[in-house]
C-alpha cells in the first residue's frame, strides 16, 4: 500500500516502508539525540530495530514530506510483531497482546513542529489500525528520566499533556527494560512507560 494523502504527508506499510529505511534510521538518530533519549545512534542496531517494520505486511509509516526531503516519520506496527523486549511486558498482564496495536515512535525535525504533525502522527496510525481490525488498544512507550535530571534542558516541556489529551494514560506495571549507548557516556539501561488508550470504533 502507498497512498498520498496530502502535499505533506505519505502512508506507506509493510515491504513499501523499504524505500524510506534509510530516512527513518536518520531520523531517529538526528531526533533521538536530543533530550529525553540523548542516544547515541548507530547504524547496525538502526538496520535491525526497523527489519521488524518491512517483516511485518500490517506495519504503516507515516512520512511527513517535504519536497523529497522526509522531515518527519511515525510508525506503528502490531504488538505481537514487534521485539520480544516490547511483547514481554504483557506475558502477565490482564490485556490480550494481540489485541494491541503498539505505536513505535514519531520523529520530526524542529523546524515542522508546532503544525499538527503530532496529531496527525495518532490520527493515521490509529486509523490504520482500526482497519485492520481485531485491535482493542493502541500503546507507546516513553522513556522515563528524572525531574532533576541535570542534563534536562531548561523549560523543556514533556509530551504527558498531549498525550492525555489524545486519551492516553500511563500504565502502572507495564514498562520496558531497553539499553542505548548515551550521547557523552557508555551504555545505560533506560526505563520505558506503556502508555495505552482503547481503540473505539468509528462508525
Amino acid at each position: 500500500m502507498d497512498a498520498r494523502l496530502s502535499p505533506d504527508v505519505l502512508v506507506v506499510s509493510g515491504t513499501a516502508i523499504a524505500p524510506y529505511v534509510d530516512d527513518l534510521a536518520r531520523l531517529r538518530s538526528e531526533v533521538f539525540r536530543q533530550w529525553p533519549y540523548l542516544y547515541d545512534g548507530d547504524a547496525a542496531y538502526e538496520a535491525g530495530y526497523l527489519k521488524v517494520y518491512l517483516d511485518s505486511p500490517f506495519s504503516v509509516v507515516v512520512l511527513v514530506l517535504d519536497g523529497d526531503k522526509v522531515v518527519g516519520a511515525s510508525t506503528g506496527l502490531p504488538l505481537a510483531d514487534a521485539g520480544e523486549a516490547f511483547r514481554a511486558p504483557f506475558d502477565h498482564a490482564s490485556i490480550d497482546p494481540l489485541e494491541v496495536f503498539y505505536c513505535g515512535e514519531s520523529v520530526l525535525l524542529p523546524r515542522y513542529r508546532g503544525r499538527g504533525f503530532g496529531h496527525r502522527f495518532f490520527e493515521e496510525r490509529e486509523a490504520h489500525a482500526r482497519s485492520l481490525g481485531g485491535f482493542a488498544w493502541t500503546a507507546f512507550c516513553a522513556v522515563e528520566r528524572r525531574e532533576d535530571d541535570p542534563r534536562r534542558p531548561p523549560f523543556h516541556r514533556d509530551n504527558d499533556d498531549f498525550w492525555r489529551r489524545r486519551r492516553y494514560a500511563p500504565h502502572p506495571r507495564l514498562s520496558v527494560q531497553l539499553p542505548w549507548r548515551e550521547v557523552g557516556g557508555g551504555e545505560v539501561d533506560h526505563t520505558l512507560r506503556y502508555w495505552l488508550r482503547p481503540l473505539e470504533r468509528v462508525i
